[in-house]
C-alpha cells in the first residue's frame, strides 16, 4: 500500500490516506490447467488466500445484516493486510475482468458473484485527520524557549542564569 502525509496542514492537523493495489490472480483450476510442481502448489496458495478472502466478504455481509459479530479476518496474510479497505475506514473500488471465450465461462460467472459480494459491501468512510508530530515538537519546543524567556524575565536573571539548572525549591513552585 502507499501512504500519503502532506506536509503543513492547518492547524497541525494532516490528512491520512492508504492506498491497497491488489491483484488476485483469479483462480487456478488445476485440473484444468493440469499444472504440477511448483505452480501446482503455488495455485494451491492463491486458491487458499481467495477462499479467506471470500470467507470475510460473507462474513461482512451477514455482519451488516445482523446474523454475524466476527468476521475471521486473521485467517490469512492477505485478508489481515486488506482489513481496512474490506470493512474498514476506506472506500472500495474492485475492478473484476471477464473472459468472453466459452471454455472459461465458469471462471466469468464466479468472477461476477464474487464482485457483485464484494459491491454489496458498505463502508462509512470518514475523513483521516491526525496531528502532524513534526509540527507538534516544533511547537512545543518554540513553547518551551517562550516560557524560559519569560521565566528569566520574571526573575531578572542575566542571560548566563537562565541557562543553570533550577533549583529543587523553584521545581516545587512550579508544580
Amino acid at each position: 500500500y502507499v501512504t500519503t502525509r502532506p506536509l503543513g496542514g492547518e492547524n497541525g492537523k494532516v490528512k491520512v490516506s492508504k492506498l491497497h493495489l491488489v491483484d488476485l490472480a483469479g483462480s487456478e483450476r488445476t485440473k484444468k490447467t493440469k499444472v504440477n510442481g511448483k505452480i501446482f502448489s503455488e495455485a494451491c496458495h492463491i486458491n487458499l488466500s481467495l477462499h479467506f478472502l471470500e470467507q470475510v466478504i460473507v462474513a461482512l455481509q451477514d455482519k451488516s445484516k445482523g446474523r454475524r459479530s466476527h468476521v475471521p479476518y486473521r485467517n490469512s496474510m492477505m485478508t489481515s493486510v486488506l482489513k481496512d479497505s474490506l470493512g474498514g475506514n476506506c472506500k472500495t473500488c474492485m475492478i473484476a475482468t471477464c473472459s468472453p471465450v466459452r471454455e472459461h465461462i465458469d471462471e466469468s460467472i464466479s468472477t461476477c458473484k464474487f464482485a457483485q459480494r464484494v459491491a454489496s459491501i458498505k463502508n462509512q468512510a470518514i475523513i483521516n485527520e491526525e496531528l502532524d508530530p513534526k509540527l507538534l515538537i516544533r511547537n512545543l519546543k518554540q513553547q518551551v524557549r517562550e516560557l524560559q524567556e519569560a521565566l528569566t524575565v520574571a526573575r531578572g536573571d542575566s542571560e548566563l542564569d537562565a541557562k543553570r539548572e533550577l533549583t529543587n525549591e523553584e521545581k516545587d513552585r512550579c508544580l
